[in-house]
């Protein structure tokens, strides 16, 4: 056995593994603060009466971007498509679900060859397209951090390797050496997620209740604004 292929063992067995359950734990944690601050804060309101039905059509407009594409409708389109491709193909990937059934037993249906190809090669080029058009808008220039220009790039790379080792004619590299990035740059994302913009994932369902909610001040907070900026008895 090469060094490559111990190392290849490795991270699929404890590194996979460990990021698994750092994602979790990870993604875990931030619901269960979400949650804690969502009730604290709906205690803590004045006006208790939620519009939840408005509050839902804004999650799910956010969630399947239709507000991207009413905006910025290239933007929005390219977007909705990468997210859906980076979701679908890891779990719906015959190569992944194979390995799933090895290890648990657990087994579901997987997609077409043809059809997972060309949704890999579409979340390539998704994200590729989502980070020229963050450079090349300015209003999202201004408004993004460096990782929202990284990310896309970083989720990318399983991906384009995935490609490279499912399509060896393509290949220029050594295949166990492409299988090797493959595996890692997964493992990498396990432990990316909780702790970058990946982790919107369990927080956007949240958003929008906690922007609602915001704005239902507790009763007495004109006078606590007054106290903290030494106004409190100045006349309005």
């Amino acid at each position: 056995m090469t060094t490559i292929d111990v190392l290849l063992e490795w991270l699929r067995g404890p590194v996979f593994w460990a990021g698994l359950i750092f994602m979790v734990l990870g993604l875990g944690r931030h619901v269960v603060l979400t949650l804690y601050g969502i009730i604290r804060t709906y205690r803590k309101a004045g006006d208790k009466n939620i519009p939840v039905r408005q509050v839902v059509g804004a999650t799910l407009r956010w969630i399947f971007l239709t507000q991207g594409l009413k905006n910025r409708l290239l933007y929005g389109i390219n977007t909705l498509v990468f997210h859906i491709c980076i979701i679908v193909v890891p779990l719906f990937l015959a190569g992944h679900i194979a390995l799933v059934n090895q290890a648990t037993g657990l087994s579901w249906p997987a997609l077409p060859n043809g059809l997972a190809t060309a949704l890999t090669v579409i979340a390539i080029i998704a994200a590729v397209t989502i980070v020229i058009q963050r450079v090349a808008f300015t209003t999202a220039r201004r408004l993004s951090r460096f990782q929202d220009f990284v990310m896309p790039l970083i989720v990318a790379i399983p991906f384009a390797t995935g490609f490279l080792v499912m399509h060896p004619t393509w290949n220029p590299f050594p295949y166990q050496f492409m299988l090797f990035l493959h595996v890692l740059s997964g493992d990498l994302i396990l432990f990316l997620i909780p702790v970058t913009k990946l982790s919107h994932m369990v927080l956007l369902p949240g958003t929008q209740i906690i922007s609602e909610l915001a704005w239902h001040f507790p009763p007495d907070a004109g006078h606590r604004v007054g106290v903290t900026l030494g106004k409190a008895n100045d006349p309005i």
